[in-house]
């Protein structure tokens, strides 16, 4: 936490101590002639509602009504209680493996 406190008035120092190169009114100019923005169009919010819609129902479908789900279920419920335990403990290892590495990048 203090590296990124250093960082911050080092930062602020070196920008307060740049001197100002004038562009002759150039960013100006590109900022002025960059297209409008266009509005959101609902059209298309609703052709991507309904392709993911028809995407999922078609997954469903050739995935056989979702039986794999059912069958895999069946699958854990049939293991013992040991290798129950065991998932459930590689599940969190992985989750919390995946949470520190978010943190770490996000604090870097």
């Amino acid at each position: 936490m203090d590296g990124q406190l250093q960082e911050d008035s080092l930062d602020a120092r070196l920008r307060d101590e740049a001197p100002y190169l004038d562009d002759a009114g150039f960013t100006a100019t590109v900022v002025q002639r960059l297209p409008q923005k266009r509005a959101s169009s609902k059209f298309r919010a609703t052709v991507l509602i309904l392709v993911t819609i028809l995407g999922s129902a078609l997954a469903y479908v050739l995935s056989g009504g979702g039986r794999f789900i059912i069958e895999g279920i069946a699958r854990i419920g049939s293991l013992s209680l040991l290798s129950v335990g065991l998932l459930a403990l590689c599940s969190a290892l992985v989750a919390m493996a995946v949470a520190g590495a978010a943190a770490w990048s996000k604090a870097r």
